[in-house]
């Protein structure tokens, strides 16, 4: 009876409608000694089962997860630092005259513009001396224009 019983609980548990209890009595049973020599396939199954519950996890689990740092905020900072930098440079200027870059002394002022000019000019000079040749060009067409017109006129000539 107790075989025809086991039988049963077997063929339910292979179907996956076994309880708690009838899954117990299986393991139960598996685990003596005798056990039916049909059945002796699943001794090792059940005998695993009973092993691995005794089992425990001895490592410690982590419970706070590691910060990851975040570098946009760094940038954030950084162009805050640099806003608040140039604010109160700004507010804090101690001579009026040089605030917009300009020359308190119209003299100062007057000798600064000569020197940029003067630069200036002297670019511009190193610039025309470099585009000088192109004259020599106007003059070799020029001279193929004339050469042109004694073609036409050869050209005429010899048509006729």
């Amino acid at each position: 009876m107790v075989l025809n019983n086991i039988e049963k609980l077997l063929k339910k548990y292979e179907n996956g409608e076994t309880t708690l209890k009838e899954e117990q009595q299986l393991k139960n049973y598996f685990s003596q000694e005798t056990v039916a020599p049909h059945l002796e396939m699943y001794k090792p199954m059940f005998n695993y089962f009973l092993a691995n519950k005794q089992e425990q996890f001895t490592k410690d689990v982590p419970l706070k997860t590691k910060r990851i740092f975040n570098y946009k905020w760094i940038s954030v900072a950084a162009v805050a630092v640099l806003m608040l930098g140039f604010y109160f440079n700004s507010s804090i200027i101690t001579d009026d005259c040089n605030e917009l870059g300009t020359y308190c002394e119209p003299e100062q002022a007057l000798e600064e513009v000569t020197k940029q000019l003067a630069m200036i000019s002297n670019h511009f000079n190193k610039g025309t001396q470099a585009v000088g040749y192109l004259k020599e060009v106007d003059k070799g067409t020029a001279a193929l224009g004339y050469l042109n017109e004694i073609e036409n006129t050869t050209s005429i000539i010899f048509k006729k």
